[in-house]
């Protein structure tokens, strides 16, 4: 009800128009992440400290700057903190112009990302990732090769840091984690047998999501970081929610009473945190 009324308020101001590629004023990560485009990506490189593409050669690595840069960036701090372990492999970004890529509803407008699993043996020695294994609730993966099977357990210990250094970069933004709900509580219920930290952990809870519209992500997690208030006035949009933890957008003053009234009416949490953010 408060998208609806604020969306109507929005066209009858005249003050925003349809995003579109055309219009020298949008730029970046352009419409929602299943219908856009992207314009100013940056490609991540084949390799880095920690990291490496799933696909050495595949074309769809470019991203939103911001995204790019967070998954070098983290990946190197896991390598740094937990050293000895297998490099964070990187799957689909989008294409370089953004758009529908092959395998994926989303992953338009250079938002999202595909991370495999760090894993390790089953006694506990890290391992590379072999592809995209699915793991059950135990945190068991079994994997059949030329009629030989084997087992792989997911890295809980560096899993969990790599939420972590995600969820307290500022500039990141997430805005979900998809992953089934299996792994999820593996990380949570880890993170609270170590003591972290309760705001930190509620927040990590509270992005992480089993889709209900594509396959469990039990074999790896889809990261999608939101908008920035100036990406949002540049096209970028929803995808999810706006998180309360997220950089505060600016506030709406010229709003008519009506729908601030519904606004305080439907979420006064809301309301509130938009008013204090043109303080």
């Amino acid at each position: 009800m408060r998208a609806a009324l604020l969306a109507l308020a929005f066209a009858t101001a005249g003050c925003v128009g349809t995003p579109t590629p055309l219009d020298p004023s949008v730029a970046g990560s352009v419409g929602v992440p299943h219908d856009g485009v992207l314009t100013n990506g940056v490609e991540l490189p084949v390799r880095g400290s920690g990291f490496r593409r799933y696909r050495p050669h595949g074309s769809h690595y470019f991203g939103n700057p911001r995204l790019v840069d967070a998954v070098q960036r983290v990946a190197a701090e896991v390598e740094r903190e937990r050293p000895g372990g297998a490099p964070l492999l990187v799957g689909d970004l989008s294409a370089q112009t953004g758009g529908k890529i092959p395998g994926h509803h989303s992953h338009r407008t250079g938002r999202d990302v595909d991370l495999l699993y760090y894993v390790t043996t089953p006694t506990g020695a890290p391992v590379r990732s072999p592809g995209f294994v699915g793991f059950d609730t135990d945190g068991l993966a079994r994997v059949e090769y030329e009629g030989d099977v084997s087992y792989l357990r997911l890295d809980v210990e560096r899993e969990w840091l790599l939420v972590k250094k995600l969820m307290t970069a500022k500039e990141v933004g997430v805005q979900w984690m998809f992953m089934s709900r299996g792994i999820e509580a593996l990380l949570i219920d880890y993170a609270r047998a170590r003591g972290e930290d309760d705001a930190l952990v509620w927040h990590a809870e509270t992005v992480m999501l089993q889709p209900g519209d594509s396959t469990p992500h039990a074999d790896h997690m889809h990261l999608r970081i939101a908008c920035t208030p100036d990406e949002m006035a540049a096209g970028c949009e929803g995808g999810g929610p706006y998180w309360q933890w997220l950089p505060l957008t600016p506030f709406p003053g010229w709003l008519p009473s009506a729908v601030l009234d519904s606004i305080a009416a439907d979420d006064p949490f809301e309301l509130g945190r938009l008013a204090h953010s043109d303080a």
